[in-house]
């Protein structure tokens, strides 16, 4: 069983993701918090799979609710921002304090769903006009003077398999491009994210960007929904 907190201060929003959620075999939601302090102590005691967070709240907001989650004893959880605004602001922050995973409360059900299960697979799930707005922020900042000395630790298929992350490929594109099997794109991506110290593929993507391995433009997947990599 996925095991998920929802943390919103709206109690009828927090119903009805929960409606959706254990509505699927698979899926348990075992605790509910009413703003960021209690969805902190909550994961920390419940430690839930995953942690469905509202941008805003009273007393601790789901941004910074979401850095001390995965700074502290239950980084392991993936939080999912979810918010009703689709601004800027806030889809750069969730993602710099670790967010695996950014969606509109407007998204359909099934969008819910599959955010879930790709956080759980270590995927990322973001709307196609976040990823749009990502996309043109990196384009808007200068390009950083040399190569991060990090990415010298990646073999060359790793760097092959990091760029094509960065372009939103999933596991199954980028096996059908480099002709390997997709157990063998997921062991390179493992091998990417240990050896660049990353939690997950959204910080993989935000570092292949600003380390210039790849352009925004560049062979950049299109999506007519949301997806995950």
């Amino acid at each position: 069983m996925i095991r998920v907190l929802l943390a919103d201060d709206q109690a009828l929003v927090r119903g009805g993701f929960r409606l959706i959620l254990e509505s699927e075999p698979d899926i348990e939601v075992v605790a509910e918090a009413n703003d960021g302090v209690e969805a902190v102590a909550l994961t920390l005691e419940k430690k839930p799979d995953v942690a469905l967070m509202d941008v805003r709240m009273p007393e601790l907001d789901g941004l910074e609710a979401t850095r001390r989650i995965l700074d502290g004893p239950a980084g392991a959880t993936r939080v999912v921002m979810l918010t009703t605004f689709d601004l800027d602001e806030y889809v750069f922050e969730a993602i710099r304090a670790g967010a695996t995973g950014f969606l509109l409360k407007t998204a359909p059900p099934d969008q819910l769903v599959a955010a879930v299960r790709s956080a759980v697979a270590g995927d990322m799930l973001l709307a196609p006009s976040i990823t749009r707005r990502l996309v043109e922020e990196f384009a808007r900042r200068p390009p950083k003077d040399g190569r991060p000395a990090a990415l010298d630790r990646l073999t060359e298929r790793e760097l092959a398999v990091l760029e094509r992350l960065a372009r939103g490929l999933s596991n199954a594109e980028i096996a059908a491009e480099l002709v390997v099997e997709p157990s063998t794109v997921k062991s390179h991506v493992a091998g990417v994210l240990q050896k660049l110290d990353l939690r997950d593929r959204v910080q993989a993507v935000v570092l292949a960007y600003e380390s210039g391995l790849i352009e925004p433009g560049a062979g950049q997947a299109a999506a007519s929904g949301p997806r995950s990599a």
